[in-house]
């Protein structure tokens, strides 16, 4: 449901979810804590908590979990977690964005580094891949009766840049800067949003074969596994995987 270059919107298509739900769930905890420790614990007042509690519920948490998450950010003995992004390539020219919540950075960028390295990659300086991406807002809303011209409407005047019908869903893109505001604007809608976050989009995506697709799922199911990792970006529409 995630973005194509979205490694998040396969992994639950393939069912990786329910196998791994507790690092799922202490992923979407870790964010959730430090979004509240960064603004205000009352989602409705910080947008980013909002997004994370939004995404918590969209997996499932269970509302006592994320009540915790919250809570947690009062904690004098919780880490200090930064956020950082990673880049790299994969096998067979392919452009990774790794972004990162960690309180560790050199254990990252070795844990990376090294998942890379073994498997026919390795890890760029700051700025070797993000070129060929944007990054941008997605927002996506559950079609269900909607009415294609008053969502596009919708779109237009929340300052959005593009809305296209994808499937069951409508595609909102924004600007980065703008994804909270027209985000909000959307919400007083009262549409059903299906999924919301800042992603980066590949500017152009390489088709690989099969057996090349396995490779790379492989690598981001390893990269997946690492407790710091939050969000992976590829030049790969990934979506299009079918056996």
């Amino acid at each position: 449901m995630a973005g194509h270059s979205h490694w998040a919107g396969i992994k639950h298509k393939k069912g990786r979810a329910d196998q791994q739900r507790a690092k799922i769930f202490s992923k979407l905890s870790r964010e959730i804590t430090v979004a509240a420790k960064l603004g205000d614990k009352d989602p409705d007042m910080n947008p980013r908590l909002r997004s994370a509690v939004q995404a918590a519920k969209q997996a499932n948490m269970p509302k006592d979990n994320i009540s915790r998450a919250i809570n947690k950010s009062d904690s004098v003995n919780e880490k200090n977690y930064e956020n950082l992004r990673y880049e790299g390539f994969g096998p067979f020219n392919t452009a990774l964005i790794i972004e990162t919540l960690t309180d560790n950075k050199n254990r990252s960028a070795s844990s990376i580094r090294t998942i890379l390295q073994k498997n026919g990659g390795r890890l760029g300086e700051t700025g070797s891949t993000s070129h060929m991406f944007v990054n941008c807002g997605i927002i996506q809303i559950d079609k269900n009766n909607l009415n294609e011209e008053e969502v596009f409407e919708v779109a237009i005047n929340s300052g959005a840049k593009d809305c296209t019908l994808i499937g069951e869903l409508y595609e909102v893109v924004t600007r980065k800067e703008d994804f909270y505001k027209v985000k909000t604007f959307i919400e007083k809608k009262n549409f059903s949003l299906a999924y919301s976050a800042i992603e980066w989009r590949a500017l152009n995506y390489l088709e690989l074969n099969v057996t090349q697709k396995d490779k790379i799922i492989e690598i981001l199911g390893l990269l997946e596994q690492l407790d710091d990792v939050q969000n992976i970006f590829l030049n790969v529409n990934l979506q299009k995987f079918d056996r």
